[in-house]
């Protein structure tokens, strides 16, 4: 069985951006993602949308290049304005060839 490393990066945002951020991610040659709520404390404390919404986590598998295209256009398209934090974990995955092509 042969293992191709390549990123997956996770995106925990408001759930208000939910479809902002995933059109982005289409745009941005991501082929697939996953969503799911989540809840946490930060170095800030408890996060203020605990009354407004539930935050989600959002995970995509995707080559190198394409991370970070995801993560410097999330950084200057949201950190500025929104609760989003985003980083990269390098994965093995079997059938790597899926998540190298972009749409």
């Amino acid at each position: 069985m042969e293992l191709t490393t390549i990123k997956l990066v996770t995106i925990i945002s408001e759930a208000i951006l939910e479809e902002r951020i995933l059109h982005d991610l289409q745009q941005l040659g991501a082929r697939g993602y996953s969503v799911g709520e989540v809840r946490g404390e930060g170095t800030r404390g408890v996060h203020a949308s605990e009354w407004e919404g539930k935050s989600l986590r959002i995970e995509t598998l995707v080559a190198p290049e394409v991370a970070d295209k995801i993560l410097q256009h999330l950084a200057a398209a949201y950190f500025p304005h929104f609760a989003v934090i985003a980083y990269t974990t390098d994965v093995q995955v079997v059938r790597g060839e899926k998540f190298r092509g972009q749409r």
